[in-house]
């Protein structure tokens, strides 16, 4: 069903994308947007149990194109490195496939909110209070993977 990566010999192992998922705090999200284009959006996300998860507004045009069709794609890349006496970086990133979904259990809403914290080093104290604030506001969603792909790059 997902085609193969053509340029294979770059291709990372599902660990080490796995490994960048956790690593890195944002990607892009893509969906099918209004007139069937592709509407891409900046993310903060958290890996947790073999999935992804983001938070946002509880309407707006990444939900009403999610409403429409549950396909997607999220995209993570590394900094990268920049290798003495060459002008390129090399980096890393992800492609991930598969289908969104809104979270309505509260447990799990709490705990990607704490997470989702913890990612950008907050206190718990404040997230306390964030909670309080805006808890009845965020909607969480869940992407369930059903197919990863990773590469290695060099800008050269």
């Amino acid at each position: 069903m997902f085609r193969k990566m053509r340029r294979y010999k770059q291709q990372i192992p599902e660990d080490e994308c796995i490994n960048l998922l956790k690593r890195e705090k944002r990607g892009v999200l893509a969906v099918l947007g209004d007139d069937d284009y592709p509407y891409t959006v900046a993310m903060n996300h958290v890996y947790l149990d073999g999935k992804l998860y983001f938070h946002c507004a509880r309407e707006g045009h990444k939900i009403d194109a999610i409403e429409k069709c549950d396909k997607v794609s999220y995209c993570v890349m590394d900094e990268g490195v920049k290798i003495d006496d060459n002008w390129w970086y090399t980096f890393k990133n992800v492609v991930v496939f598969g289908r969104m979904s809104k979270v309505t259990d509260d447990k799990l809403i709490e705990t990607v909110l704490y997470r989702l914290g913890d990612t950008f080093n907050v206190t718990e104290e404040f997230m306390d209070e964030e909670m309080k604030l805006f808890r009845d506001s965020v909607l969480i969603l869940e992407l369930d993977i059903e197919h990863i792909s990773g590469k290695i790059v060099n800008e050269k």
